[in-house]
């Protein structure tokens, strides 16, 4: 699992690629340490590489959302794969985030 951060004056873009999974969630956790601390802005998570996500991934952007919402900041994920986009779909994620195609 890879994840970029690029921060571009009030937004930060974090790009996810590969497997979102319980063995990479602590490591993209700790990634996210400083994007989670400074969640003004809006945030965009990235999804165009992201291949699986499981619940540890969902709580994940869970966490984002709830930081940023708490900093006055906002959330949009795009970029969502089919395979993605049921899994939101099916957990009711769909509603809790902005998604760009």
């Amino acid at each position: 699992m890879e994840v970029t951060i690029n921060r571009q004056d009030d937004k930060t873009i974090v790009v996810f690629a590969g497997r979102l999974d319980t063995p990479s969630s602590q490591e993209v956790s700790n990634a996210l340490e400083p994007v989670v601390a400074d969640a003004k802005g809006t945030i965009i998570l990235d999804c165009k590489d992201l291949e699986y996500i499981s619940s540890s991934g969902l709580r994940i952007f869970l966490t984002v959302r709830k930081a940023a919402a708490a900093q006055g900041g906002s959330v949009i994920v795009k970029g969502m794969k089919d395979a993605i986009r049921n899994i939101f779909m099916m957990t009711g994620f769909l509603n809790l985030f902005q998604i760009e195609a």
